[in-house]
């Protein structure tokens, strides 16, 4: 009777054990989203692109890729409060959603062939061209312009490649973690130009610190379709964002977020694209 009742004490012990290890485990999936009942998600976004994605002084967020985002995540069911932000630099988008670091990413992430064999879009949400931004007084009006020239652009995007490849091969391109880096490089007086899409350029031009210093040239070099980037295989999330996607544009949602972050810098942007059609 006296093992009897060891062996039970043991075999309590051992489930109390495994249960206390269960309850121990990570609440967090591979996706972004938390399991734990909190319903948190983590949303990928640049912190250095103003009108896009900006990290403020007092630690809010504030952008059209921000705006846009929080539109999708609420149309997921999460509120704002629930949304945690993760910056997710141009080199690192594919990383970041393979790693399981976000849910989704809304961070200028453009929509090419390449990428597509890494990540899966939803969108596109926005149209935009790689444009050059330049000092007020400056003599560059066209991309050739740039040959023997200093430029600059963001390691991982495609922009400077772009210019490199097909534009003006002799110009010195020099690559920063960020578009701020190169902004002040402009400024400075060490590059000549940095490119990268309109929409960007524009949101840093009409910063209150440098407005009267830059200009955008006005040229399309490119049409850059701004997707969500989704981990690769996850059609189901996808759908859900396309879906919500349609349903700002519908509303009026979308049309409200393009004047309130790009007008103040007269940006022209194009009408939303069509969305679902993932284009090369």
């Amino acid at each position: 009777m006296k093992l009897r009742k060891v062996t039970v004490f043991a075999t309590t012990a051992l489930v109390l054990s495994l249960a206390a290890t269960a309850c121990g485990s990570s609440d967090k999936d591979d996706s972004g989203s938390d399991s734990s009942g909190s319903g948190k998600i983590k949303v990928g976004i640049k912190f250095d692109q103003p009108g896009l994605g900006l990290k403020q002084p007092d630690g809010t967020y504030a952008g059209f890729d921000v705006d846009v985002a929080t539109y999708v995540a609420g149309q997921l069911g999460y509120k704002p409060s629930q949304i945690e932000w993760v910056e997710t630099k141009s080199a690192d988008r594919e990383n970041a959603l393979a790693r399981g670091d976000v849910k989704f990413i809304a961070a200028t992430y453009s929509i090419n062939d390449e990428r597509k064999k890494k990540v899966d879009f939803a969108g596109p949400y926005l149209l935009a061209h790689q444009d050059l931004l330049v000092k007020k007084d400056s003599t560059i009006a066209k991309a050739t312009d740039l040959n023997g020239k200093n430029l600059c652009s963001v390691t991982g995007s495609t922009s400077a490649q772009n210019i490199k490849d097909t534009i003006a091969p002799k110009a010195n391109l020099r690559e920063n973690s960020g578009y701020s880096e190169c902004i002040a490089a402009l400024q400075s007086g060490a590059v000549d130009a940095v490119t990268t899409d309109d929409s960007i350029l524009a949101g840093f031009a009409a910063q209150d610190k440098f407005k009267g210093q830059f200009k955008l040239a006005g040229l399309k070099l490119s049409n850059e379709n701004y997707g969500i980037g989704v981990k690769k295989g996850d059609s189901a999330t996808v759908t859900k964002i396309n879906t919500a996607l349609e349903k700002m544009v519908s509303s009026g949602a979308w049309e409200t977020a393009v004047t309130k972050n790009f007008g103040p810098a007269d940006y022209k942007n194009e009408p939303a694209p069509k969305i679902g059609d993932i284009v090369k």
